[in-house]
């Protein structure tokens, strides 16, 4: 629905904006979903319109950046903090002789209780390997039934293998579907992962002794300034700093990505460092890529209501005053810009509200055409596997709120695109 379109319905139909919806109930029909009027992305504070690139970049992204920082994720520390890497093991063989799989400790501060565990698996290439990097939900044995591989002690979200919030052996290589390495790798990318809950573990008082806490100090930031998405995103920062010393990366190729919760993390920590050169949104939903003013599927009081650590302290106050909001999840997919963005969506996850997250990457696109990149061409909601789109591009599939295979070969298509192979045609932006 364009912004155009939805005031004009508000004029016919004013009772709609008055609130006759109620956001504390999920609403699953797309026939009940009512107007609504999206801040425009393009809107300097002075009231005139953004028109060239230069003015995105030098005024109104910083604008639209901070805004999101006061009102929904929390400052997002740029103190310098000091850091050391260990490399734990090295297998150069490893996955039957298909990888290399380091295991690296990254801490922070002198504190060796703020440390991120690496897990990487990059291709036995003589060129550094582009990569994709993202965070686990059940600690990186998830990711293989590689035995050398530690098992969290961490606090982690029920599932497969895990009892109690806390992770058995019975959850090695659980996650491994959603992951692909053999696919990756055949295909010359590396993973890198670590599990989320090494900065900051998933419960609504996980902040104590996580880093928000530990470096609150050294980062000049107090623990309620920012959120656990915000700690997330951060540490997602630190471990690129890492990957630009790792001879075997090229740090220049780095695709973020992440699922769900941490989707979410991953718009936001691409938002806020343009080193990530591809940013991929899988099934975000609520806070992530859907537009929050769309009453479908998952809602912001629900959302505060169920995780209150996720954002920051303001987020909340827009519960019953959504429209108050000054900003809406397209201007935080704009924030990639000019950066390739990927948004995905599953047929059967309509909690995360699909055709919100297709809405809010297709009027993002204002920015990109400010670069002269196209983006998505029509708001007319696309079929199941039917993917669209250029330097934002996006797909709903078949199934339910997952990463699958069908996933992972449109990420890595994507990548493969912007990141041509030595001695392999270039392919344009408008072919």
């Amino acid at each position: 629905m364009s912004l155009r379109h939805t005031s004009f319905l508000l004029l016919l139909f004013p009772f709609l904006a008055a609130g006759a919806q109620d956001f504390h109930q999920s609403n699953t029909d797309e026939s009940k979903v009512p107007p609504y009027t999206l801040p425009d992305v393009l809107k300097m504070p002075d009231g005139k319109e953004v028109h060239t690139a230069a003015q995105w970049q030098h005024t109104q992204r910083p604008y639209v950046f901070h805004l999101f920082e006061e009102n929904v994720y929390g400052k997002f520390p740029r103190t310098p903090v000091s850091m050391r890497s260990k490399v734990m093991s090295t297998d150069e063989h490893a996955l039957n002789g298909t990888a290399i799989r380091k295991l690296v400790d990254i801490y922070f501060n002198n504190d060796t209780s703020a440390v991120i565990h690496l897990l990487m698996y990059l291709p036995r290439t003589p060129r550094p390997a582009p990569v994709f990097l993202g965070m686990n939900f059940f600690g990186n044995q998830c990711v293989s039934n590689d035995p050398a591989i530690p098992i969290t002690e961490k606090y982690t979200i029920n599932g497969s293998g895990v009892v109690n919030n806390h992770v058995t052996v019975a959850s090695r290589g659980s996650q491994a579907e959603r992951w692909q390495v053999d696919t990756l790798l055949a295909h010359g990318f590396g993973l890198v992962t670590f599990f989320y809950g090494d900065v900051e573990e998933d419960y609504p008082e996980g902040w104590k002794q996580g880093f928000r806490t530990k470096l609150r100090t050294a980062l000049k930031t107090a623990p309620e300034e920012w959120s656990a998405i915000g700690a997330w995103a951060w540490a997602l920062s630190r471990v690129m700093d890492y990957l630009q010393t790792d001879p075997r990366v090229n740090a220049r190729q780095v695709c973020l990505n992440g699922h769900s919760r941490l989707g979410k993390t991953a718009l936001w920590a691409g938002a806020a460092d343009p080193r990530f050169a591809i940013v991929i949104s899988n099934e975000s939903g609520e806070g992530g890529a859907a537009l929050a003013r769309r009453w479908y599927g998952e809602t912001m009081p629900i959302i505060n209501d169920h995780f209150p650590h996720w954002f920051n302290s303001q987020y909340k106050q827009y519960s019953t005053h959504i429209n108050d909001m000054p900003v809406d999840q397209h201007m935080l997919l704009a924030l990639i810009a000019p950066r390739p963005l990927y948004v995905a969506s599953a047929e059967g996850d309509q909690w995360s509200d699909p055709k919100g997250e297709f809405l809010s990457a297709w009027h993002a696109g204002v920015v990109y055409k400010l670069f002269g990149e196209k983006a998505i061409g029509s708001d007319q909601y696309p079929a199941v596997h039917q993917p669209v789109g250029d330097w934002v591009r996006y797909h709903v599939r078949a199934g339910k709120h997952d990463v699958t295979i069908y996933d992972w070969q449109q990420y890595i298509a994507f990548a493969e695109r912007f990141f041509p192979r030595k001695g392999a045609k270039k392919q344009s932006s408008k072919d």
